[in-house]
């Protein structure tokens, strides 16, 4: 099934609209909620990632208020400016036990030691709000980028964080490289390659 309102590209104005689709959809995330403790600090932690890196320094896409997808440039870092890790470190400092921001650095940094060194397109969330899942909305997003990454020849690198994504990204292309547990104690990731 296909929506009828077509996939955009976001703009910063769009940003409480991409922390509420994420946030809402990585709320029941098995790899996000080890790291962050609660749902409330895993849309923090999103809100602040779109903010000063995905929003200046990548491209976001949406489709509609219900659905967005969040992707990084060959070469991009996924990394926060100093003042945004600082605010954040403090907030999960404050609200959580603080273990969850030594998991939270742990966990990043073992993602990044393992993406790919060749250049790709790195899709690092997509979110579709539970009431219009199974509409296929997230397929649609995500063909969108594909298309024009299969005009440019350009890879494609994800880490599925939830079980129940896998046939959609299989669907799509995606192949398992592996499937890990990052750090120990953390839910596994399958990291999938998309030629």
């Amino acid at each position: 099934m296909t929506h009828t309102t077509p996939t955009r590209p976001a703009t910063p104005s769009d940003l409480p609209a991409l922390a509420h689709i994420i946030g809402t959809a990585f709320a029941d995330d098995p790899v996000s909620r080890w790291a962050m403790g609660s749902p409330a600090l895993v849309a923090d932690t999103f809100k602040a990632l779109i903010a000063h890196v995905y929003l200046p320094r990548g491209h976001c896409t949406l489709l509609g208020e219900q659905a967005a997808a969040l992707w990084l440039e060959p070469g991009g870092r996924k990394q926060l400016p100093l003042v945004a890790t600082l605010g954040l470190g403090l907030r999960l400092l404050g609200q959580a036990h603080p273990r969850h921001s030594w998991r939270a650095w742990q966990l990043d940094q073992a993602l990044q030691a393992r993406r790919p060194g060749v250049p790709h397109l790195y899709l690092f969330a997509v979110g579709v709000l539970p009431a219009a899942r199974g509409q296929g909305l997230g397929r649609q997003l995500l063909g969108h980028t594909l298309r024009q990454c299969d005009a440019q020849g350009l890879p494609v690198f994800l880490e599925n964080t939830h079980p129940r994504n896998l046939p959609l990204y299989a669907s799509l292309g995606f192949e398992a490289l592996e499937t890990y547990a990052p750090v120990r104690g953390c839910p596994v990731v399958t990291a999938m390659w998309r030629r």
